[in-house]
């Protein structure tokens, strides 16, 4: 019988790749993936260290977990990712019960750290080195990139993958814990990067999202930029199911001329960026280390806008940061009403030991206050999202349909072609039941190529295909719609 898996992934991208690629690792192993986690022989926690509630939220569950662990004490629990490096052994103190822990430069051994935790040899602990006082080449090389051989079946969306072309951070924003985690800026070679993306455009893969903590700043060992990598990657459209190709997080800085141009001239390049103002305050700006000022942030954007006319930005915003005033946070107000971003991300800041906010400033902001400016700037960018999107109505989009919406269950992600793989592995999202129709209408999902979702009813066989949509109604977040023939967003 095989030994069943299941990984709960909370935070970013890189942890929702990173889970993939330890999937695709166990698959290979013989190891079978189980949605229930209750079912599962062994449990992964995937972690982030952005926020402590995040953490908070893994130790509460581990807490839950200890009276499992002591019935059923062949049980393998496992913290891995970005907590699992920023904490470290303090896991073992907290939460004995847990057998392993490994952070998101030493993924790849956790295949073999799970052979010998089954063993007896348990705890297992695995961590890069921390960069503070250490050789850089040192550090970098205990981070592995673990980027191996792409597996269909452990993708969450057989036509959607992510690719990472960077690891690592060397912003240190004073209130970001990542460069610590993550590890020091490090590109892979663009020729690597190709070669992945053409295995994914033969599986039938219609989308690739190249991701990095600040993507915009890719550069390789031979020179090659962002843009270069744009335009090779352009090339295999030409000759594959490829049909996308995005790019997340950008940094204001490197919001470089080529760049705009690239994802100008580049037909399957999608016009969206992702750019994280943070604060509409120079004050604010400076205490967070991020090293440009509102002026220039508002620069930036219009040569976005110039370049590449149409193109929708979003944004990410940390509110009641050390020190922040009421006519501080109203400057962020303004620059969110002035840019009128397609939607952001909204954050309150919360310290993070290690970090040099921590150090050097006080977390000063009552929380009350931080929710109320929390609730303010997200009351404004949902009416901004709103008023943009009541344009599309009427108008006809072409999108990429993803599967089913929210509001149903999950599509199956191999509804055909694999189904001896999918009952196989177990790894299967659902799955059709005998009194299923086919080409029976459910509501699916989908997004345009400036990342707006759309809704519109459908047969699910419609999954990773490209479809017109014309729009009936909107809200802040959602396009509603029905099929066309033809038609692309405005």
């Amino acid at each position: 019988m095989s030994v069943t898996f299941h990984i709960e992934t909370v935070g970013c991208q890189m942890n929702v790749l990173d889970s993939e690629l330890i999937t695709a690792s166990l698959l290979r192993e013989g190891f079978q993936y189980v949605e229930n986690p209750k079912l599962a022989d062994i449990l992964l926690f995937n972690t982030c260290s952005i926020r402590q509630h995040a953490e908070d939220k893994i130790y509460s569950a581990l807490g839950r977990l200890k009276h499992v662990k002591k019935y059923y004490p062949q049980k393998i629990l496992g913290v891995i990712g970005c907590m699992a490096q920023k904490e470290g052994e303090m896991i073992f103190s907290r939460a004995p019960h847990v057998d392993l822990v490994v952070g998101p430069g030493q993924i790849a051994r956790i295949p073999y750290l799970i052979s010998k935790i089954r063993a007896g040899q348990t705890p297992q602990l695995e961590l890069s080195l921390d960069r503070r006082g250490k050789n850089r080449q040192e550090v970098e090389s205990s981070f592995d990139f673990y980027d191996p051989t792409r597996d269909l079946l452990a993708r969450e969306n057989p036509y959607q993958a992510m690719v990472r072309i960077m690891f690592g951070c060397d912003q240190f924003c004073t209130y970001c814990i990542v460069p610590h985690v993550r590890g020091p800026e490090q590109s892979r070679g663009m020729e690597e990067v190709l070669a992945e993306v053409q295995q994914l455009a033969s599986q039938g893969c219609r989308e690739i999202t190249f991701i990095g903590q600040t993507v915009s700043k890719y550069h390789d060992e031979s020179g090659n930029r962002l843009s270069d990598l744009l335009e090779k990657t352009e090339r295999i459209t030409e000759s594959s199911s490829l049909q996308r190709i995005r790019f997340v997080t950008s940094h204001p800085n490197s919001m470089t001329p080529d760049l705009l141009e690239a994802v100008r001239d580049l037909p399957h390049v999608v016009p969206y960026f992702h750019v994280p103002a943070q604060s509409g305050s120079d004050a604010v700006l400076k205490r967070m280390n991020r090293g440009y000022t509102v002026q220039k942030y508002r620069e930036m954007l219009d040569e976005i806008h110039q370049t590449v006319p149409g193109a929708a930005i979003t944004s990410d915003f940390i509110v009641g940061f050390c020190g922040e005033t009421e006519e501080e946070f109203q400057q962020t107000m303004k620059l969110t009403e002035d840019a009128r971003f397609k939607n952001s991300f909204i954050f309150k800041f919360s310290p993070r030991e290690g970090t040099k906010a921590y150090q050097l400033y006080a977390d000063d902001v009552p929380e009350e206050v931080k929710k109320r400016r929390n609730n303010e700037l997200l009351e404004l960018q949902n009416r901004i999202s709103a008023e943009d999107n009541e344009r599309f109505e009427g108008q006809m989009v072409e999108i990429l349909v993803e599967g089913l919406s929210k509001n149903m269950k999950k599509l199956p992600v191999l509804t055909e072609g694999f189904p001896e793989e999918e009952e196989k592995t177990g790894f299967g999202k659902g799955g059709m039941s005998g009194e299923e129709k086919p080409e029976e209408m459910v509501q699916l999902t989908g997004r345009t190529a400036c990342d707006r979702i759309v809704v519109f009813d459908g047969p699910r066989s419609l999954a990773g295909t490209m479809q017109n949509i014309k729009i009936t109604r909107t809200s802040a977040f959602t396009l509603f719609g029905e099929m066309m023939v033809s038609g692309r967003e405005e």
